[in-house]
């Protein structure tokens, strides 16, 4: 009786023979069964409920639910599930089979890729921006066209090499700035209040369950025969621990993310689904991860073949539970469990560790409290997904992320009166699917650049100048440059696309493709007035040329700005929006490309030559900087002269090292009262013109540390912040000594040096120095 209900209630579910009308879930309280189930009853504690449930549980159907799509279990009322979901900057199907759109949600808003948003600064956006992707999940959820509310998203994977196809979609390159946009994204997917200073609780109700990928020293796909299939990142202690963990252990610890991501490659010789320090040791003890760890897909497969680190595929789904890991997006777990327990490598144990990972999640998301709609969450409706508030946002995540580096003699912003014609001219100025970049979803509409611009200039031309983004040839370019001479202005928009940058494909150069810069050459020099240049890129691209030509007045680089990109685009260039995004990225000479991609090492090597990797160790020429970006205004900055200039470490003289044959002495943060030394830092930002403008204040340390490896100085605090014009804003920073000011030496032994460290906003410095009162 109990599997014929269960089959009746599928049925009921159906639409077509496709589509449920509503969405799955177990304990249905109309079946009387469960009234004896306590894993049912949601007055219980999970840790409670999920014990019994497991209980309940055949060997068999245990190893069932080892995979992303996890099996039903009909007898107990248990509907399937799958794990695997995509929702990196919007509810997509790229890639994820837990969503779909063929119901009656057709599309979903469409954010700016990652790393535009990342270049807003701003923490309360990219909450925003997760919370609303959480809330239009859950939708989709409730009205019949997800299996999973498990969104494996946010990528905080550090942004290492400019030519990683991925790049584009993480924060950048910083760890702290990683670290911080983890944190909101994840907060505002799962329903979590941003700065909330509870704990992590296995039993903290979910929206949705936001997942911390691809851990770790993950940042290079397909680059000239080595992928990341086979490849081993060799680390160092020191790159690990100030480069590499930061951005996951925020993404686990204050983020309070309930699902983390092993990655494809190994890691010093160790697979990183197969890592018990990292994944156990690190992940679960130390970071206090309540909830999941999933291998990305098929990466347990590799553990025995790519990396043959396991004679069998017995012996790897015996490393990989061993380790940590809860659950695999592949079939190796499910097709080989139960041979590993008869071979005795796995115990029946093991699996059940798992389980209770795994189905806490499924009860944190309420997947086992009855019918939804009685729940809070299930009130949620298709009219929450692509709402109007939703897609004000996106195009304000747009505005606030797209960067201004160049204006030459303040050409930008064009006036609305004065320009009557238009030419816009460019491979990427018309198609609406690149601005979406990749892991997207349909959006709920899409406003290209020409169409943004359209609505300001009636009298707008358009000529694409190449046949595809490649621009293999010059067989369009005459029609461009025929008119350009023709009208009062002209945009070029070029750069990049999903056929030059993506996940299995990383760029060989860091030029153009193809013609693209001798067409962006020619039309300068058949224009009559200064051109425009915008980039759609993820990656950073060598435009030195344009930087250095003097008829290109202004450089614009919009990322991938999603469904309303194209709007906002057109608002900066014509003045309706102030710019105030900053590159989370260093943007490098073409040059850069003989350094080997598979070089994990972020410090510079002087013996070598090696120049090293970011803002903080990179020594070579740039062409932009980390943080670069104009405004319609010029700001100014001023310390507060109450803040803090002397600190005394309080540390007994046993405690105080050489650091180096300099003199310089440094003491070991274990061995400092930290929560002691916390201070409070207020700079005032002046807008020294007319136009009201957001404005990225961005505050670095640097270090008088001496020893091999300490960066150049270091990301330590940044604030978005509305500043009127002719008038002065106040920000404040909270700095941790201990955290903010310290270095990692070569042996990943956090210190903090004794003498003067510099805080650092724009050209403005102010010293703190750093005494005990046992040395001076």
């Amino acid at each position: 009786m109990k599997l014929l209900w269960y089959l009746a209630n599928i049925v009921m579910m159906m639409v077509g023979g496709a589509i449920a009308e509503v969405p799955p879930y177990a304990c249905d309280s109309r079946d009387p069964a469960t009234r004896s189930y306590t894993f049912c009853d949601s007055s219980k504690p999970i840790t409670v409920r999920v014990e019994d449930l497991i209980s309940r549980l055949s060997l068999e159907e245990k190893i069932s639910q080892l995979g992303n799509n996890a099996s039903a279990v009909p007898r107990l009322g248990i509907p399937k599930y799958e794990w695997w979901s995509e929702a990196l900057h919007g509810v997509a199907v790229w890639g994820g089979l837990g969503i779909n759109f063929n119901g009656p949600i057709h599309g979903a808003t469409s954010f700016p890729q990652v790393i535009l948003t990342a270049a807003s600064f701003n923490d309360t956006l990219w909450y925003l921006i997760g919370q609303a992707i959480g809330i239009e999940a859950r939708a989709i959820y409730n009205a019949g066209q997800a299996s999973g509310l498990t969104l494996w998203a946010p990528n905080v994977n550090i942004f290492r090499d400019p030519r990683w196809g991925r790049g584009q979609e993480t924060p950048g390159e910083d760890p702290l700035l990683s670290g911080r946009y983890s944190v909101a994204y994840v907060r505002g997917l799962q329903g979590d209040p941003l700065n909330s200073a509870s704990e992590a609780s296995s039993s903290t109700r979910l929206r949705a369950s936001a997942c911390c990928k691809h851990y770790t020293a993950y940042d290079m796909d397909n680059w000239e025969g080595h992928t990341r299939i086979f490849f081993d990142a060799v680390v160092s202690q020191q790159d690990l621990l100030d480069t590499y963990q930061p951005p996951f252990r925020s993404c686990v610890e204050e983020g309070r993310a309930s699902g983390i991501m092993c990655s494809y490659n190994s890691l010093n010789g160790v697979p990183m689904c197969a890592d018990f320090n990292l994944l156990n040791k690190a992940v679960r003890t130390d970071w206090g991860l309540q909830g999941y760890v999933t291998s990305d897909c098929s990466a347990v497969y590799l553990v025995y073949t790519a990396h043959q680190y396991a004679r069998t595929a017995e012996d790897a789904v015996a490393a990989v539970l061993k380790a940590g890991m809860d659950v695999e997006c592949g079939n190796v777990l499910q097709n080989y469990t139960l041979s590993a327990i008869e071979q005795g490598k796995v115990i029946e144990s093991d699996v059940n560790r798992a389980l209770r990972n795994l189905f806490s999640v499924r009860m944190r998301l309420g997947l086992f409290d009855g019918d939804l709609s009685h729940q809070l969450e299930g009130k949620l409706t298709t009219q929450d997904v692509c709402s109007e508030e939703h897609q004000r946002l996106a195009l304000e995540a747009a505005r606030q992320g797209i960067v201004l580096l160049k204006n030459s003699r303040g050409y930008l912003p064009l006036s609305k009166t004065q320009i009557k014609s238009l030419a816009v001219i460019g491979p990427n100025a018309n198609n609406g699917l690149t601005l979406l970049g990749n892991y997207y979803g349909p959006p709920c509409n899409i406003i290209t650049p020409l169409q943004g611009l359209q609505k300001y200039v009636a009298n707008t031309l358009y000529y694409p100048g190449c046949e595809d983004l490649a621009c293999s040839s010059d067989n369009l370019f005459g029609e461009a440059l025929e008119n350009a001479n023709k009208v009062d202005a002209v945009v070029v928009v070029i750069g990049l696309d999903q056929t030059q940058e993506k996940e299995e494909l990383d760029r060989i150069d860091l030029t153009l493709p193809g013609q693209q810069e001798i067409l962006v050459d020619q039309v300068t020099r058949a224009a009559k007035s200064p051109v425009v240049l915008v980039i759609i890129s993820g990656g950073p691209v060598d435009v030195s040329f344009a930087v250095n030509n003097p008829q290109i007045s202004s450089i614009i680089w919009a990322g991938y700005p999603g469904q309303a990109g194209g709007q906002a685009l057109a608002e900066i260039i014509f003045g309706d929006y102030n710019p105030g995004g900053r590159l989370p990225m260093t943007w490098y000479p073409q040059d850069f490309v003989k350094i080997p991609m598979i070089d994990m090492n972020m410090r510079p090597n002087h013996d070598t030559g090696y120049p090293g990797r970011t803002y903080r160790f990179y020594t070579g020429k740039k062409v932009f900087d980390f943080g670069q970006g104009l405004s319609y205004s010029t700001y100014s900055y001023k310390f507060s002269p109450t803040t803090t200039n002397k600190i005394d470490l309080n540390v007994r003289m046993e405690h105080v090292e050489a650091l180096d044959n300099t003199g310089k002495v440094h003491v070991r943060v274990e061995n400092i009262p930290c929560s002691k030394l916390t201070f409070t830092s207020s700079i005032f930002v002046r807008n020294h013109d007319n136009m009201d403008g957001s404005h990225s204040v961005l505050l670095y340390s640097r270090s008088p540390a001496t020893h091999k490896g300490a960066p150049q100085k270091q990301l330590i605090g940044f604030r978005s912040v509305h500043v009127q014009g002719k008038q002065t804003a106040e920000v404040t920073f909270e700095v941790k000594p201990c955290d903010h000011l310290s270095t990692v030496k070569e042996n990943g032994v956090r210190v903090l040096t004794i003498g003067s460290h510099s805080l650092i906003v724009g050209d403005t410095q102010y010293p703190v120095s750093l005494v005990t009162g046992h040395y001076y």
